[in-house]
Order: structure tokens, then sequence, then C-alpha cells
């Protein structure tokens, strides 16, 4: 095939790819061996960054954008009047082995859109990788999407070639799936998960018995969720991800906010995007409720469905709570620690260390690194000075608020009344 042509489907299929945000580091621990290509050890994909600071990269294209679903929200939908093309399995080798040996990428993330069936898409996906390991010896990282409705045998096939898997669950509620994607089954979403679930369990107990049993997934599986295209609260949202980390191990769920593609009456208007900010504090409360301990309720409820987009969302949580403040350093647990503004857990690590040895003043903190322009207000320690001065939690937001700096601060819009 003529390199024009090559360069034309890497286009089309690279943009097509875009509207995937599952990207992070990867926490693979796949080593080269046997001089082989790449090396994933603490690697991640999508320009993201490694837990010591790395910028990482990687291809991240569709097998093909041909699709025999119709879904309203997305591009690629058979209906949508587009470009089509689609990539011969040794083609993307071809190109990753290219792209990698050029210094361009340190792996691959691959989807596709579903052409014929799920079985015979994801036959083609495990293929890609399957040849890159065995035939190129290539140890970099690859994240396959997993098919929905694709077979237990092939999920298996998969995870044994593949760093990371994940299967998009798109739209976070039954009911919306059904309204903007009647042609498909939630149940095929959880299907390809529970088999990697139990895989997972599988190859690690055996791994403790027989050292040589082959890694399954070593980097585990995420799934991702449309925001804001059929309507659903930031309560049924978080709920949503709750259940499938707890349910399947996720390691990760992501966000992307809807962008109007099209001028179906299911869909929000044209020019209505998801503001970013909204897909901010949802990663905020994702991240609260896997590292902070705090759980969905505490959060959101059904006085408050939506997070506040003014104030994060642990700073919510402490002005409708604080008759559980001032918190004194000195003497409280890991838990109370955790919940104070201005403290994340390095600090409270810290915290908890440092005052087995003294007790611990303002000047202490400030070079723990505590953010104290808001935590100030939340926590008393060996100092007479203490800030909130029986501030209400209006007065109090308001002078943080007048304190306080943010970058989406230029971009806020009237939309964002929409979700407040």
């Amino acid at each position: 095939m003529s390199f024009e042509r090559t360069q034309e489907k890497l286009k089309i299929l690279a943009d097509a790819a875009k509207y995937d945000v599952s990207c992070a580091s990867s926490g693979s621990k796949r080593s080269n061996t046997s001089k082989g290509l790449g090396d994933a050890t603490g690697m991640g994909i999508c320009h993201s960054y490694t837990e010591d600071g790395r910028c990482v990269s990687l291809l991240k294209i569709l097998l093909t954008n041909y699709c025999i679903f119709d879904c309203a929200y997305c591009v690629t939908r058979k209906s949508n009047d587009i470009k089509r093309a689609a990539f011969q399995v040794q083609e993307v080798v071809d190109l990753t082995i290219n792209f990698y040996r050029r210094n361009y990428i340190e792996g691959l993330f691959l989807s596709s859109g579903i052409f014929k069936s799920a079985d015979y898409t994801m036959e083609r996906l495990v293929a890609v990788a399957k040849k890159l390991r065995l035939e190129e010896n290539f140890n970099g990282y690859i994240h396959l999407k997993s098919i929905p409705g694709a077979s237990d045998e092939l999920m298996k096939e998969a995870g044994l070639y593949a760093d990371r898997l994940s299967v998009n669950i798109e739209i976070p509620t039954k009911e919306g799936l059904k309204l903007l994607a009647p042609e498909k089954n939630r149940e095929d979403f959880i299907k390809p998960m529970v088999k990697v679930k139990n895989e997972i369990i599988q190859h690690k107990s055996e791994r403790k018995i027989i050292k040589s049993t082959p890694k399954f997934a070593p980097a585990g599986q995420s799934t991702q969720m449309i925001i804001g295209a059929s309507g659903e609260s930031d309560q049924q949202i978080m709920w949503t991800s709750n259940y499938f980390y707890k349910k399947f191990n996720l390691k990760r769920v992501y966000y992307s906010g809807y962008i109007p593609i099209s001028y179906d009456s299911r869909l929000p208007q044209i020019g209505t995007d998801v503001p970013m900010l909204r897909e901010n504090r949802l990663y905020q409360t994702d991240w609260l409720m896997r590292f902070y301990g705090f759980e969905v309720h505490e959060i959101l409820n059904s006085e408050h469905q939506n997070l506040d987009l003014d104030v994060d969302p642990k700073l919510g949580w402490a002005l409708r709570n604080m008759e559980h403040f001032p918190i004194d350093v000195n003497k409280a647990d890991k838990f109370m620690l955790a919940r104070i503004p201005g403290l994340g857990m390095k600090s409270v690590y810290k915290i908890l260390q440092a005052r087995q040895f003294r007790k611990l003043n303002w000047e202490h903190l400030k070079r723990m690194g505590v953010a104290l322009n808001r935590a100030k207000y939340f926590l008393v320690c060996d100092s007479r000075d203490f800030e909130r001065r029986d501030l209400t939690s209006p007065q109090l937001k308001s002078i943080i608020l007048q304190n306080s700096t943010s970058k989406y601060h230029k971009v806020l819009s009237p939309q964002l009344n929409l979700f407040g």
C-alpha cells in the first residue's frame, strides 16, 4: 500500500481516537527481555505522566471507524457522513514498530469501531497485540479496548498480550444508554469486565505458586463514561463509578465531557459543551473516594446532586460540615486529617510522622507544604492563633474564593449554572 494512503488512514483513525480519554500512567511492570523492543516498566500512555514525573506518549488510533451501531453520541456512528478507513493488522504492527524506533512513542493504545461483529473486531485487536509481542518481541506498553459482547476466550487471550484492557460503559445509566444507543445492551459491557477481573485474580493466585505463570493484564482494567450527553446528575455518575470500582476492581474510571456533534433532539444543542471544570470536579471526587476515605453519599446526596463548581469537593464537604472543625493536627487520626481542606495525603503522612517527636505549629505545617491559605480555617496546632473567628460557611467560602486563583477562572461561562 502506498505511503499516501497509509498517511491518510492514520490521519482519519488517529483523529477518531481522540474522543477516548482513557489515558493515564499504566502501572505496568513488563520489563524488556531477550533484547526485545521497548520497556513498559513504569511507563504510561497518551502524553501522560509517570509517578516519577516523566512524560510518555503512545500511538493512539482506531483499527477502523466503520461501525455497525448508530449511537447518537458517537462521531463514528453508522449514519454519520464521514470519511471511513480501516487498518489491516500488519499495518498497525508496522506503524507501532516504526514509530517506536523513531522514538515517537513508547506504546500503543488501540481501539476500534465494531464491524461485522464483536468477536470479529476483538479477534483483530488481539492479533495486533499478539504479533507485536511474539513476532516483533515488543515489550512496550499496549492498551487494548475490549469490545462489548466479545467472547470469554478472546478476552482471555487479549489479557495475555495487553498491559491494560478497558471497556467503555459509555453512558452512566442504563436508561441513558437505552435512550441514545437502543441497539446496545448494558450486559454486553459487563461481561468482558467480569472475565478480565476473574482472570486477573486467577493469574495472580497461580503466580504465587508457579512463578512462570504468565501475567494477565498487569496494569488492570479501566472504563470511561460520557458526561453530559444524557442528563445524569453528578450524584448518579459517581454512584456508577463507585459501583464499578468495587464490583470489578477497576484501576481508573475516566470522565469525558460530551461535545455536541449533531442536531439530534435527544442530545444537548451544538455549542453547549460540558465545561472542563465539571470534568475536573468529577476527577477530584473520584480521587477523594479512592485515596481519602470519602463515600459518595458524603459528597453528593439528594440535597446536593451536583458538585459545586466554585470550590473543590473536599472544601465543599467541609463547608457543609463545620461541626467537625477545627481539627487538632497534633491529636487527630489519619482519617480526620485527610478531611482538612488544603491537606494532601503526603502532608497527612508527614504530620503523623513529625508529631511523634514534637508538637507542630504553623511554621512546621508551612514547611511541610500544607496549603495554609485554606487549611488555616479548619485546624488548630501548637499555637494560640486560630483563623476562623466564628465565620459562617458562606462568609468563609467568600474569603477563601477571594484569596484563591484557578486556571479555570477565565473560562467560566453562564452555562456553568446548569450544573450548580
